[in-house]
Formats: structure tokens, sequence, C-alpha cells
């Protein structure tokens, strides 16, 4: 049942991508499902999205990855036992402080740990897949079986949230749409060719991990791959949790190197305040989103329950996600001569909205709470919207107020508008 999720995931993932396709071909604006969202739905629909992937999808996928990262390091100093929650807090909040350093200090320094960090991954991935069938060359299947499978519907849909968290990523390609070379040829080229490899690759990983552990065993542990390499790997088993700390430590600065073009595209709108789409003078990076992200991933660290952080991530997501592509069918219908040069069968869109309907209420049977606090956090977004949005007209007093901070802040952070630049 795990790897018919993975491989149900991966489709799933396949199939928004290839509607975002059409969607960034049409709509070519920074700013990925928000752009898509508020140019259908209006300015509300748009802040909410907007709302939701500032305040809860981005610090909170950061703080994820981060103390994904802390429990796999942590692990070669407590390699028999479970290290404290503190100092896997600890260590999280370090990784996420030094990233926001290095991006908000200098631009190149961001680009080659992404590139260094990805390369390690990638070794990690390749030495557990060829472990893997090795395994399998020598018989190691016994594990491969539906005896004890979980038949709890509102279970399996809560554990598409992990296996969809994995994947997710395939939407920030659009973010980029302006700056992509032919995107006609290469966006679909560069979707699909990303998902189908990705896809692969996790199934795999998965597939050797099941040659070694058993069910019980990989829902037990902490890190999952430091216990296969435990198993087989002998005194060269400290490799794996090192590959992977340095992946997620990666994958912490890849999140802060693209949250600020959504700041940017919220702030073009006037959805969001004007100094997170500074530059900061000197440096040329854009200091002052990457610090709130940092400060809002902090916060999320007040719960290290890796699971249930998954869950305020993924229902946020989804419902995000789910809304562009019902974007797809309503523009069809409200604006058919716009020009598609892709264009996406419907039978796409419509089954990935029944399911992403699915994989949105039903978990929160399963856990209500944490969806309830999700639908909350979200909510939050419309008294602001309410206030300071849509009230288009506002007195002398908040101008200067607005005016007064956004000149205080620009002074400390030493930062200035794009177009100022020059």
């Amino acid at each position: 049942l795990s790897l018919t999720v993975w491989i149900l995931s991966g489709i799933f993932s396949m199939i928004g991508a290839y509607c975002y396709a059409e969607l960034g071909l049409l709509i070519r604006k920074p700013g990925g499902d928000y752009t898509y969202i508020l140019e259908t739905f209006g300015k509300f629909v748009g802040f909410i999205r907007l709302w939701a992937e500032c305040l809860i999808v981005r610090p909170c996928t950061i703080t994820i990855v981060a103390l994904t990262f802390s429990k796999y390091a942590v692990k070669l100093l407590f390699p028999e036992c479970l290290p404290p929650d503190e100092s896997v807090r600890i260590l999280a909040a370090a990784c996420i402080c030094i990233l926001a350093f290095i991006n908000c200090w200098e631009v190149k320094w961001a680009t080659f740990v992404q590139d260094i960090f990805t390369y390690a991954k990638l070794l990690a991935l390749f030495i557990i897949i060829a472990t893997g069938v090795v395994q399998l060359g020598n018989g190691k299947v016994e594990n491969f079986t539906w005896e004890n499978t979980e038949s709890d519907v509102t279970k399996i849909a809560l554990s598409f949230y992990s296996g969809l968290f994995a994947y997710n990523g395939w939407n920030y390609l659009n973010f980029v749409i302006e700056e992509l070379q032919d995107p006609v040829k290469n966006l679909p080229r560069a979707i699909a060719i990303s998902c189908i490899l990705v896809t692969v690759v996790y199934v795999l990983t998965n597939i050797a991990f099941y040659t070694t552990l058993s069910v019980p065993e990989v829902l037990g542990s902490e890190a999952v791959a430091v216990t296969f390499a435990e198993r087989l790997y002998g005194r060269f088993a400290f490799m794996i949790p090192v590959f992977v700390a340095m992946s997620t430590f990666g994958g912490v600065n890849g999140i802060l190197l693209t949250s600020s073009r959504l700041f940017y595209a919220g702030a073009c709108e006037g959805q969001m305040p004007e100094i997170l789409s500074m530059i900061q003078v000197k440096k040329m990076t854009p200091a002052p989103a990457v610090l709130i992200v940092a400060l809002l991933s902090l916060v999320y660290l007040c719960s290290s329950d890796i699971f249930r952080l998954i869950t305020y991530v993924g229902f946020a997501t989804w419902v995000s996600i789910g809304l562009a592509v019902f974007c797809l069918p309503w523009l069809r219908w409200k604006h058919p001569e716009w020009n598609r040069p892709i264009k996406v069968h419907l039978i796409f869109p419509v089954l990935y909205i029944i399911a992403t309907i699915f994989i949105t209420i039903v978990p929160m049977i399963a856990s209500p709470v944490e969806t309830g606090i999700g639908i909350a956090i979200i909510a939050t977004g419309v008294p602001v919207y309410l206030l300071f949005i849509a009230r288009t007209q506002k007195s002398e007093l908040e101008k200067k107020i607005i005016d007064s901070c956004n000149t205080a802040l620009q002074k400390l952070l030493v930062v200035m508008p794009p177009t100022k630049q020059n």
C-alpha cells in the first residue's frame, strides 16, 4: 500500500503539473498559482491564496525540512537512542538562520550551496537504489506483501499528505515563466522530465528500503535511511545520514531562494507590504522577504512534530493548488478566445479537482484539530484583507504611519525597490 501511495502521489503531481503548463503559458506573469487565482477569481480569493502561502506553506515547509535535516544530523551523536527534542529544534533553528544569512548576503553563495547539496542528494539516492537492486537480486522480497494493510480510508487519505509533500515543488517552475527561454517548448519538457524522474527515483528508493526493512520497522524509525544504512553498510553507515542531512539543508536553501518571487508578485499587486519586494542595495538580494520567511519558520519550531506540520501544509497547499487547477476549465468557459499554446484535455483537470476534494475533505475526519488550525490561520487573512487591502481610501495618518515604517525599514535593511536601483 505504501508503494501504491508513492506511485499515485507521483501520478497526481504529474497531472497537476500538466494542467499548470497550460495556465503558465496562458497567464505569463510572475507569481505562479497566486497569479492564476488572482486573474480568475479576483483580488479577495487571490489574497487568501497569497496569505496561506506566505503564512503557512512556505515557512512551515522550511520548518519541516529543517527538522528533517536536524534529526538526521543529530542521529550521528545519538546512534543508540532518540535525540533530545530541544537539541533537534536548536539545530533546526541554526540551519534556518545560517541559510537566511547566506541568502541575504550573496546570491552566488546561495546558488553554490544549492548546487553542492543537490549533488549530495543525488549521490545518496543512487547509493540506496543501487543497494536495493542488489538486495532484490538476492531475493529479498519477503516484505512486499498486502498482509496487515491499512484499510481505514481516512488514514489512507492522510498518508497522501506525506507522499504529496515529498513531490511538492513541481508548481514552482511557473514562478519563473517570464525568465524561461522558449517556454512553449521548454516548460512542458521540463515538467515532464522532472516529474517522471522524481517519481521513478522516489519509488525505487522506497522499494530499496522494503528489501531490508519490514513495515513496522519503517513506521517505527525516526530516520528510515539511517536504519537502512545501519543494517547494511556497517562502519560506513554514517555516510547516509550525512548525505540526507546535506540534501535537506539544500532543500531549506532552495525554498528561501524562491520565496522572494512570491512576495514580489504580491507587492506588485498591492497585496503585500512594499518593503517585501525591495532589494538590498549593495548585495542585490531580497533581504526583507528572506528575513520574514525565516522568522515565521522559527515560530513554527514551537512544534517538532513533523507529521502534524505536514498536515497544516498539506491542507493549505492542496486547497490552493486545486483551486488553481479549477481556473483552467473556468477560463476555458469565460475566455475561450485567449491564446493557448498548450491545450490540456478537460478530463485531466476534472480528475485532479475530484482527487483534491478527496484528499482535503477526508483528512478532516482523521485530523480535525490540525485541519481546523490550518483553516483558522487561513481565515485570519479575511480581516487583514478587509482592513488593509479592500479599503483603497486611507486617512492621512495611516499613510504617514505606513510611509514612516517603510522608510525606517529601508534605512535599517538598506533596501530599495528594484526599479530604483539605478
